[in-house]
């Protein structure tokens, strides 16, 4: 009988649902009315209500648990690595060992941030922390996830080690936020286009998963040098502060740590934030420092009168909480993301089973080429929890795996390239995409989009291409509007319009990671050629083509890319399931925040 009143007084339900309850509530009003003498009616509400909270959770567990045990009777996949394929398996991993090597290098170099002297420099001559220490007194003790480390290396204006800041997300007081975290060691805290770049890509994220947003703010300002890069466009310096609104608008909190310099535009980044914490001596707030104070009018001040801690918690108002020094800062944002109001996530709400297959082949899994491609069931079979897969349309197709399983108890639709995106296999998963966005289903895109469409020789080949191009359609369609989390990884290329299809950057997935052993590019360097014109030299033709070749082979590797932020990060394939995992336990949360009405930005008075 509670339990009745209970949902009905949370659940909201509708007039049909409710003229349904009230022939079987009928009956039982005589007993009812006993029960409830001598309560008023407000009472009666709260008694409900404290039955629903005490029962809801109970009951989303308890199904949680039947979709486990209904899970477990899912077909096994078979992930057997057959002798046929020994041979490609082998090559495959040789090959994964290689660039895993090469992408251990470059975090190497990305961990020292602006080098050793500037670290030096940073910490005993300015007696700041570093930047990955300042991370270990904020998170929990737990791995974080990491975005985008090795944004920035390698670009046309030199190498900007993470782009200057750490973006990632990990658990404060056990609430998953974004951190936004300015590098000092790395051109002095100056920010460049690509700098600009993450830290919007980090806000996209906040809004996209509804996360707490953290800045640690010891920025130098632009680099002026490249400012028409930096400052005019749409999607330069200045929508950071843009974004800032809107986030707080969607009552997303945002907090703010002065811990180093913030000068220029950067001053706008804790003025705009919900609450901001100033470090005693280290932290300074101005828009133009003491040496244009002294330029403009021959007056020197020093940088704590001009923007120090004590003048913005006193005077200004700039800062709502003063610490004396670094460690207390970061207690101080600690206890303010307590104050939230948000319900951490349930760890685990049932056991899951671990894939029957080692996540190291995964390795041999990874393709080198195209053509080195090993079914892509034997992958799933490594990341899948009890390596178990109910497909949907098995026999259709099949050049697209599509279906449903659970990565560590989290249930997930399925679709994965499995050869060519065929007229058939488009409209199997614009079907099935569709079928996941009605049941609200988290969908996972395993992307090895092949390389390039042989050009059609005759009309009915042309005909048949047609009726691809239109059932690729279809499926970007479904892609689009499909209103639920997706994640991309991509275990091979992607190449193309097929690489649309399969949720691309374009498309805006809530998650994008590559493998090391990824290309991504309009064609695959190792697929192209050319048709000579004519009054064209072979010679001439052969030159460019070598040229371009060269051009596409080192545009499309999975560091150029990473570098571009054309993605959220490389990741080992050893590591997929962890990184996914982690992603929907972040996409999850947002079902356990406590939501006000709508509301205005919070503004500084």
């Amino acid at each position: 009988m509670w339990n009745s009143i209970a949902l009905c007084s949370v659940c909201k339900p509708s007039p049909n649902t409710v003229s349904l309850l009230l022939p079987r509530l009928l009956p039982l009003t005589h007993i009812f009315r006993r029960m409830c003498k001598g309560f008023s009616s407000k009472r009666l509400m709260q008694i409900a209500q404290n039955r629903a909270c005490s029962t809801l959770p109970g009951r989303l567990a308890g199904s949680k648990a039947k979709r486990s045990r209904c899970a477990q009777h899912y077909p096994l996949l078979d992930g057997r690595v057959l002798s046929v394929h020994r041979h490609v398996f082998e090559e495959n991993f040789r090959n994964s060992e290689a660039v895993i090597k090469r992408y251990s290098e470059l975090l190497q170099v990305v961990s020292k941030g602006g080098g050793e002297n500037a670290i030096l420099r940073h910490t005993q001559r300015n007696k700041k922390l570093f930047v990955r220490e300042r991370l270990k007194l904020l998170l929990d003790d737990e791995s974080f996830l990491e975005l985008s480390p090795l944004a920035g290396l390698s670009m046309p204006y030199g190498d900007v080690p993470a782009a200057g800041c750490l973006t990632g997300i990990g658990k404060i007081c056990g609430i998953w936020c974004v951190f936004v975290a300015n590098d000092a060691t790395v051109k002095g805290g100056t920010i460049y286009p690509i700098g600009v770049k993450k830290q919007l890509r980090a806000q996209e994220i906040a809004m996209q998963n509804r996360l707490v947003s953290v800045y640690l703010v010891d920025s130098g300002g632009a680099f002026l040098p490249l400012q028409s890069e930096l400052f005019p466009d749409k999607l330069h310096g200045g929508r950071i502060f843009y974004n800032e609104a809107i986030i707080s608008a969607m009552k997303i909190p945002q907090v703010a740590v002065v811990c180093g310099s913030c000068v220029a535009g950067g001053a706008y980044v804790p003025t705009m934030a919900e609450e901001a914490v100033i470090v005693d001596k280290i932290g300074t707030l101005f828009l133009a420092g003491p040496p244009l104070v002294r330029a403009a009018t021959g007056e020197y001040v020093s940088p704590e009168d001009l923007g120090g801690a004590t003048l913005h918690s006193r005077v200004s108002g700039c800062s709502d909480h003063f610490a004396s020094s670094e460690k207390e800062a970061y207690e101080c944002v600690r206890n303010i993301i307590s104050t939230l109001n948000y319900e951490p996530v349930p760890e685990e709400l049932v056991e899951h089973d671990h894939p029957l297959y080692s996540s190291d082949e995964l390795l041999g899994l990874a393709p080198q080429d195209y053509r080195c491609t090993l079914p892509v069931k034997l992958v799933l079979s490594r990341l899948l929890d009890g390596s178990r897969f109910q497909e949907f349309k098995a026999d259709y197709g099949t050049t697209l795996v599509t279906g449903f399983g659970h990565v560590e108890g989290h249930l997930v639709g399925v679709v994965a390239n499995n050869g060519e995106l065929s007229h058939d296999a488009a409209l199997k998963g614009s079907h099935f995409v569709q079928l996941c966005s009605h049941r609200a289903i988290p969908i996972l895109f395993f992307q090895n989009t092949a390389p390039h469409a042989a050009e059609p020789t005759s009309i009915s080949q042309a005909e048949a291409q047609a009726n691809r191009l239109k059932a690729q359609a279809s499926m970007m369609a479904a892609v689009a509007c499909a209103a639920v989390p997706k994640i991309t990884i991509v275990i091979g290329g992607c190449f193309g319009s097929e690489s649309y299809a399969m949720c691309g950057r374009s498309f805006s997935p809530n998650f994008l990671f590559l493998w090391p052993n990824a290309r991504v590019a309009l064609v695959d360097s190792r697929h192209l050629s050319v048709v000579p014109q004519a009054g064209d030299s072979g010679c001439t033709d052969e030159s460019e083509l070598k040229h371009l070749k060269q051009k596409l082979e080192e545009e499309s590797s999975a560091f150029y890319s990473s570098a571009r932020l054309w993605d959220d990060g490389v990741i080992l394939p050893q590591n997929t399931r962890k990184v996914i995992a982690q992603c929907l336990q972040i996409i999850e949360q947002q079902k356990y925040q406590v939501l006000p009405p709508y509301q205005y930005p919070v503004m500084r008075m």
